[in-house]
């Protein structure tokens, strides 16, 4: 066990570099807000415009590049951080693309497999170049539907984000207290790529839920939801809803809804 009470957990074997990701996923995101109107709603994140999103994403970038330069071992204890956010909005794509170079120093001067605390599964800094990628792509994917644009996500990035989000997401009820509701008796989801031959089943228990490795690939689940990598991943965090037509689902509804109700974050 760690100091976090979290066990040591490697993440999925991958192709993905996740430090060079989130530099690739920053260039898109500032591709396409960089002429836009940052007033623009931005539907899937109820409340915010395009500027919310671009300043809470480069805040994460500089909050986590403090985090891996100070090697923290605990929670920290404050999230005062010198954001050094323009004073203007006009400034605030420029300072989003600095906030991936400020990551990129940070991930330079730190070794992915030196342990330090994190919220989630895996213990070590790696865990927060890959937490950031999918901060950075999820909402690169908002700022795109906020524009009537379809995002594009790399299959191998899709694949890891959504082994990421599942591996993650039994931790993190401390700001997403939905998760605490995911409980059944002993009842399974499976989602399947059908662009590839990616399965995830996740169980869900009366004490609580997560991934099952060891569920055999052919055998049954109380519910199934299947789409293209890129798509799940959407679906996952919520910003596609499992009955599009994206996707084909059968089994428990209840099921479904009951973790789609819960699961978002």
């Amino acid at each position: 066990m760690t100091t976090s009470g979290h066990p040591q957990h490697a993440p999925a074997a991958t192709s993905v570099d996740h430090r060079t990701a989130v530099a690739a996923e920053t260039a898109r995101f500032v591709a396409a807000v960089k002429d836009a109107d940052l007033a623009t709603a931005v539907p899937s994140c109820p409340g915010w415009t395009l500027a919310d999103l671009v300043r809470h994403t480069g805040s994460v970038h500089r909050w986590f590049s403090v985090l891996l330069r100070a090697r923290i071992q605990e929670p920290p204890r404050t999230r005062d951080v010198d954001l050094q956010l323009p004073d203007q909005e006009d400034g605030y794509v420029d300072w989003l693309a600095e906030s991936a170079t400020v990551a990129a120093d940070a991930f330079a001067a730190t070794d992915p497999d030196l342990p330090m605390w994190a919220w989630g599964a895996d213990q070590h800094a790696r865990f927060w170049a890959r937490r950031m990628l999918f901060e950075t792509l999820l909402h690169r994917a908002d700022a795109e539907v906020a524009l009537g644009l379809r995002p594009a996500i790399d299959r191998p990035v899709a694949v890891d984000g959504i082994d990421e989000f599942l591996v993650n997401l039994p931790f993190a009820t401390f700001f997403a207290p939905k998760v605490a509701d995911l409980r059944g008796s002993d009842t399974t989801i499976r989602f399947r790529t059908t662009d590839g031959d990616d399965a995830w089943v996740v169980r869900l228990r009366p004490d609580g839920f997560g991934l099952d490795p060891a569920h055999p690939t052919a055998a049954p689940t109380d519910a199934t939801v299947q789409g293209t990598a890129a798509d799940l991943l959407l679906l996952v965090y919520g910003r596609l809803p499992y009955q599009a037509d994206a996707f084909a689902h059968e089994g428990d509804e209840h099921l479904l809804t009951h973790w789609f109700a819960n699961s978002a974050f």
